[in-house]
């Protein structure tokens, strides 16, 4: 059985991905659709932890700070685009 811990945060994660999942399809802004995306991957990150607090293996931790730095990286690349008026 899992830890109350872990079941809050799971459940927690998946209310993140309805809203975003809303705000990905009805987004009028392509900037709508970026912050979508980063909550996918913060929610990415939440299942990792959590997958890692219910099994007590440390290797979900390297997956959820590799799945961060990737995030951070590409929401970056991805305003600059949108701010210079690139093609989105």
């Amino acid at each position: 059985m899992m830890p109350l811990g872990s079941v809050v945060i799971a459940l927690g994660a998946f209310a993140a991905v309805v809203f975003a999942l809303y705000r990905m399809v009805r987004g009028p802004r392509h900037a709508d659709r970026i912050v979508a995306l980063d909550i996918f991957l913060a929610a990415a990150v939440a299942l990792c932890i959590s997958a890692s607090l219910a099994t007590g293996r440390t290797v979900f931790l390297d997956v959820a700070i590799g799945l961060a730095l990737v995030g951070f990286v590409a929401t970056v690349g991805w305003a600059r685009l949108v701010d210079k008026g690139g093609r989105t």
